[in-house]
């Protein structure tokens, strides 16, 4: 936080616009929210889970119902010191997170977690993003989710009241809650400059803003202003379901002293030279660092050819003479893939 300026507060949820809510969709419902590419509340999507029901009875009833499909493969468990207040984010030289991370039983963590319920002094205990067939395998015959895939395998996140700072999917994420209250306070793609993001090195945790948008500091982040200015906010229950396109960026606040919520990832099946995030890599390596005539051509080249789809760029060229400027078939993609790969053997 800056030293000359107090942080202001957050804008009032009341102000902010909510994530649309709907019922179940049928597939070709879900395949369009997929294709519309906006957040979207779904509610009653999973009333039939056993889970469900433990997640409402008590947090003593679901840690007993996740107990029961414990295999005792340890995992990795989440530690921060009460001075953290439960919001996990950056040390302030941006080195490291402000949480630990140790191996436990997952039935131990769970037990760890239902004793700190209610105890102001605690640390926070969290299991975050642990994956279900891995260590309690039974779920998934027990908990169906028929929105997605049968390959997409949940993750389980369980804890106290933890915040989680902005940051985005690589993947579509469909955020189901058990037990507890959560808030997303959500931001759409492009409004990466105006949130300050960290060090983009690590992919796991993912990089983080540096804003804290429940007391943003405006004089040292003053672009967040753009960016809450197109925020949108869901307040999910028990049977909720938020379902998150990949790339929105989103802040979790764990709104109960305990909470549970199973995700599903999925859709980056892209690999090498068709991931998006290793060509944005390669574009560093190859574009950042050109004198600035030549970045310009090459910022025209994306936008002309990349970025938009009338491709009015290349109207003038026959439809039979475009080649890679043409609509991309099959056949051309797997020709320019084998071309690019030929091309990176030579080095």
């Amino acid at each position: 936080m800056s030293s000359t300026a107090a942080a202001a507060p957050r804008t009032p949820d009341a102000e902010l616009p909510r994530v649309a809510a709907r019922g179940v969709p049928d597939a070709a419902g879900f395949a369009a929210l997929l294709e519309a590419g906006e957040p979207v509340v779904i509610r009653g999507a999973f009333e039939h889970w056993p889970a469900l029901s433990a997640g409402r009875a008590s947090p003593a009833a679901m840690n007993a119902y996740l107990k029961s499909l414990d295999n005792g493969v340890p995992a990795p468990v989440i530690e921060a010191r009460p001075s953290t207040r439960g919001h996990f984010t950056y040390l302030p030289d941006l080195g490291d997170f402000n949480f630990a991370q140790r191996e436990r039983r997952i039935s131990d963590a769970l037990d760890h977690i239902e004793r700190l319920i209610g105890d102001a002094a605690a640390p926070f205990i969290a299991i975050q993003s642990l994956p279900l067939p891995v260590h309690l395998p039974g779920f998934l015959a027990a908990n169906p989710a028929p929105l997605v895939a049968p390959h997409v395998a949940p993750r389980i996140w369980i804890g106290g009241r933890v915040r989680t700072q902005t940051h985005h999917d690589p993947d579509h994420n469909l955020a189901c809650v058990l037990a507890g209250r959560r808030r997303f306070l959500l931001f759409p793609p492009e409004q990466v400059s105006n949130l300050y993001i960290g060090p983009i090195d690590q992919r796991y945790p993912p990089p983080l803003s540096l804003v804290d948008p429940d007391a943003p500091d405006f004089e040292r982040f003053p672009r967040f202003r753009r960016a809450i200015g197109t925020a949108r906010v869901a307040f999910l229950e028990p049977g909720d379901a938020l379902f998150i396109p990949r790339y929105w960026w989103h802040h979790v606040t764990s709104l109960e002293s305990y909470n549970v919520l199973v995700n599903y990832w999925w859709g980056n099946e892209a690999r090498g030279l068709e991931n998006p995030h290793d060509c944005f890599l390669t574009a560093l390596l190859a574009l950042r660092e050109l004198p600035e005539h030549e970045r310009g051509y090459w910022r025209e080249m994306f936008e002309a050819h990349v970025f938009r789809r009338d491709n009015d760029a290349a109207t003038h060229i026959p439809a039979a003479r475009r080649g890679l400027l043409a609509e991309l078939s099959p056949a051309t993609r797997a020709r320019l893939r084998q071309q690019l790969k030929l091309t990176y053997l030579k080095y």
